[in-house]
């Protein structure tokens, strides 16, 4: 089942043009990109340290020029809200995009177990800190979704002090938070945020890890 449009024309290199204009738009402001794109249909991409609301442009430039954005035929899920908005909506399912309700009465968690269950290629990127402001912990949504829809987490990163921005490990979740967090925390240890002191620790809230 095809979730997004795919690549309209491939240049002699083998990127979209959309993938080159997004590398040299990060050259002229001086970042660039690492990684591969992660050797698997579907993932929870987590997107860390999110300190800076410099995070989103330079984020969203990394990752078209990664291939994770359009062209590349990743559905995302995006807010239910969204599709409701004249020309803006048509378009989100044009270019992909899964609504997800996430009222109180609906389990955002099954929602999101269920959309990876129904689509062939999936995306979903989530910062877990949920703010820009430090916090004493991270969201175990995340998690939770990986585990239950049995598909890897992607760690993605900006590292201001090198002004890279890449993918790093693919991790399947065991089940076991502490251990994988450890993992995790391990691997963001090296990665520079745009204002480090406003980078948390990288833990659940014991109730949520046992969850």
């Amino acid at each position: 089942m095809r979730t997004g449009p795919y690549p309209l024309s491939i240049t002699g290199n083998g990127q979209p043009p959309v993938q080159q204009v997004a590398r040299f738009l990060l050259r002229l402001v001086g970042w660039s990109v690492e990684g591969d794109l992660p050797d698997v249909p579907q993932f929870v991409l987590v997107v860390a340290p999110h300190t800076s609301n410099w995070d989103v442009p330079v984020g969203l430039l990394c990752a078209y020029a990664l291939g994770l954005l359009f062209p590349w035929p990743y559905g995302v899920m995006v807010k239910a809200p969204v599709f409701r908005w004249p020309l803006v909506g048509p378009l989100m399912r044009w270019l992909g995009g899964i609504p997800i309700d996430r009222s109180a009465s609906n389990n955002v968690v099954d929602q999101m177990a269920d959309a990876f269950q129904q689509h062939e290629r999936l995306m979903l990127a989530i910062t877990p800190e949920g703010t820009r402001k430090k916090t004493a912990y991270w969201k175990s949504g995340f998690y939770h979704i990986a585990l239950k829809a049995r598909v890897p987490i992607v760690l993605a990163y900006l590292d201001y002090a090198r002004r890279v921005g890449g993918l790093g490990p693919t991790i399947w979740p065991s089940g076991d938070a502490d251990a994988d967090l450890e993992l995790i925390r391990d691997f963001y240890a090296g990665v520079t945020a745009k204002f480090p002191h406003q980078f948390g620790e990288v833990r659940f809230k014991r109730q949520e890890a046992q969850a």
